[in-house]
């Protein structure tokens, strides 16, 4: 039987996070570790100076679930390195409330749970929803959690690419007006935060950055693209950065002393 590491970005307690872990439960046994607070926004943290600690929780549907004090890549970490002792055959990480894509990837605990599961050499899924700016309310992350177990089973059956992450992004639809599934890249995110200075009671400065919820550039084939056209978004992303159409241009400048690439 597979084994599902369950994690997220947004807490133990967060509905998407149980949403998937039902879901995962029809492809397999289903261990959950997930941080014990709100990690958003995170990137890639691995905590080295302090000791991580873990405790037994009960969800709302009277599942047990394991909640460390580090972030979402120390707790894939954790459960990589022995905390949980029976093989891993893949992380699934969300369901995280906004869409993660183009940039947002460098940002996301969400995301970086995932990569830090495919730097240990295990498959790693991430799962976001794409849900309205300033939802009231509940939100729905059924077709989200049905969409992440169809995309995990066909994984797991047709075999996980190597040393990439799945970054996967659902509109927020009903089941029946999702109109599908596209392969994408990473589109143009585009932020618009701004620097709020302010002054505590004591008159000393304090910064707080804000500014309106980013947009992005719809450009057909990209993930931004298929979440405003109705479609599920599947971006495979690589942890090798190398930009290496740049590395011939970089070998050709004289930089002054002995240099070999």
């Amino acid at each position: 039987m597979m084994h599902i590491l369950v994690t997220n970005d947004d807490g133990v307690a967060a509905p998407g996070l149980l949403a998937l872990a039902k879901e995962m439960r029809n492809l397999g046994e289903v261990t959950i570790l997930a941080p014990d607070k709100n990690w958003s926004a995170s990137g890639h943290v691995k905590t080295m100076h302090r000791p991580l600690r873990v405790k037994k929780v009960q969800l709302e549907d009277g599942v047990s679930a394991l909640a460390s004090d580090g972030a979402p890549s120390d707790c894939v970490a954790l459960a990589q390195l022995g905390l949980v002792e029976k093989k891993i055959d893949v992380v699934v990480s969300g369901i995280n409330p906004h869409a993660n894509i183009g940039h947002d990837v460098t940002y996301s605990g969400t995301v970086t749970a995932a990569m830090e599961a495919v730097i240990g050499g295990i498959p790693g899924v991430a799962v976001s929803l794409d849900s309205p700016d300033n939802h009231l309310g509940v939100l729905d992350y059924g077709p989200s959690a049905r969409f992440a177990r169809k995309i995990v089973g066909n994984l797991l059956n047709q075999g996980f690419p190597e040393k990439t992450v799945i970054n996967v992004n659902v509109p927020y639809l009903p089941d029946d007006e999702i109109k599908g599934l596209q392969i994408t890249r990473q589109g143009l995110r585009v932020y618009r935060d701004q620097l709020d200075r302010r002054e505590d009671p004591r008159g000393r400065a304090y910064y707080w950055i804000g500014g309106d919820a980013p947009t992005g550039v719809r450009e057909d084939g990209t993930d931004y693209g298929a979440l405003k056209a109705g479609y599920v978004s599947i971006t495979p992303i690589q942890l090798d950065l190398t930009a290496y159409e740049v590395m011939e241009r970089l070998a050709e400048i004289d930089w002054g002393f002995n240099s070999e690439i």
